[in-house]
């Protein structure tokens, strides 16, 4: 049998380290019930702590990444419908070219299929000038590639190569003065506009190729992100069914260990019977 004392209560101190590490599994798992989380900092684990932010990291990268996709799927986009309003225009051209290269047309129809020539003309210029997204114009003369991030870290690049349609340019051949006042004038300018047209086309396949390759790459972007968040979500988050039921317990533990606490507490009253 253990001595009675006044001064030291085994029993009391016992209880209470049992109840302070109740006190402190309460608290731990009230935090994952609040936060969501079983890895909230680093002093929860270190190594899961590390592994989480650096992909939280790359995730935060590859937003910038998605983004930068993004805009360049905007600046092809706004090309490409620009080339196809000049495709259609081209051949408006070409049909008022080959009209007036009818040698029983007279003069004055002539003039007015070449006033009708000359304002599809210069509606390409104006088309060209306007396609421009976020200052990018993929259309203009003398116009660089564009090369939207691919990766996380930024080592990798998607080029998309600009394709000039302006007047006098690598796919129309034609000036911004051409027009016709005969008929072979009018046929030698529908030969061109042919020209054009098949160029125009081939650039636009191009640029539908590059919009489809970022469509594509934005879409896999999109998944990874999802995936990297899934990932991290298995080694942070907290299963808080289980938590639930852990807290219960951790309170009914909190308040067997008071009433012990409080037993053990009246023990040095004891020691006053022994004088009675």
């Amino acid at each position: 049998m253990s001595n009675m004392s006044i001064n030291t209560n085994y029993g009391a101190m016992v209880a209470l380290q049992n109840l302070n590490k109740t006190n402190s599994d309460l608290q731990y798992t009230q935090n994952r019930i609040n936060t969501g989380l079983k890895v909230a900092g680093a002093k929860d684990n270190g190594a899961v702590y590390a592994i989480a932010t650096q992909q939280r990291a790359d995730v935060a990268s590859l937003g910038a990444v998605t983004d930068s996709l993004d805009r360049a799927r905007s600046a092809v986009d706004v090309a490409l419908s620009a080339g196809e309003s000049i495709a259609d225009m081209l051949t408006q051209m070409k049909e008022k070219a080959l009209a007036a290269s009818d040698t029983t047309l007279s003069t004055v129809s002539r003039a007015a299929l070449n006033e009708d020539f000359k304002a599809l003309r210069d509606q390409i210029s104006k088309t060209v000038s306007n396609a421009a997204f976020n200052g990018v114009n993929l259309i203009s003369s003398g116009a660089p590639s564009i090369a939207p991030l691919a990766n996380a870290d930024g080592s990798s690049k998607l080029t998309v190569a600009a394709q000039d349609l302006s007047l006098t340019g690598s796919n129309i051949t034609l000036s911004a003065g051409s027009g016709f006042t005969s008929s072979v004038e009018a046929k030698s300018i529908a030969d061109a506009v042919t020209v054009s047209i098949s160029n125009v086309s081939a650039a636009l396949g191009r640029l539908g190729t590059s919009s489809k390759s970022l469509e594509a790459h934005s879409l896999f972007v999109s998944k990874l992100v999802d995936s990297m968040e899934a990932g991290i979500g298995n080694l942070v988050d907290a299963d808080l069914a289980k938590e639930s039921a852990k807290l219960q317990a951790l309170q009914t533990k909190q308040q067997l260990g008071v009433q012990a606490l409080s037993i053990a507490n009246q023990a040095p009253g004891i020691v006053t019977r022994l004088f009675q």
